[in-house]
């Protein structure tokens, strides 16, 4: 029992370290991983779930840290209002700038590490992960991120 134990606390080390080497990533192109990830939110979004309030729930987030992200993100001109509106909630979309910017995500790198994988230990993984991810945020385990492989 006391292995299991160790080898837990040894595999949550490694999640940790992955997580951070994932955010230190995070830290370029003149973006902070928070400005990373809704950007990446806004480009794979259905048109109606592009509005702030949106990817606060998706993040599990407090909506005023999210509108900021979100209108610093119109200033730099990567995101832009749409046109189309959702009753109170205004709508952005991804720019031309924001789609080339996408083409240097630093995500790429990790997409690439994962590619190295196989398909069924992609699978094994986006279980586990999953499963973890739920347990974490005090869901009951519905269908949700793993994609059918």
């Amino acid at each position: 029992m006391a292995t299991r134990t160790i080898q837990t606390a040894l595999l949550a080390r490694l999640v940790e370290q992955t997580s951070r080497a994932i955010h230190s990533r995070g830290h370029s192109h003149g973006l902070f991983p928070a400005q990373w990830t809704a950007l990446r939110y806004f480009a794979g979004a259905e048109p109606g779930l592009r509005s702030a309030s949106a990817l606060a729930a998706y993040q599990g987030m407090a909506f005023g840290p999210v509108s900021r992200t979100v209108r610093t993100l119109i200033g730099k001109g990567l995101l832009k209002k749409s046109e189309a509106t959702r009753g109170r909630f205004e709508l952005v979309e991804v720019t031309e700038a924001g789609q080339a910017l996408l083409g240097k995500d630093p995500m790429l790198g990790m997409v690439e590490a994962l590619e190295g994988l196989s398909a069924p230990d992609r699978k094994v993984l986006a279980l586990a992960l999953e499963s973890v991810l739920f347990r974490l945020q005090g869901a009951d385990g519905e269908e949700g991120l793993t994609p059918e492989a």
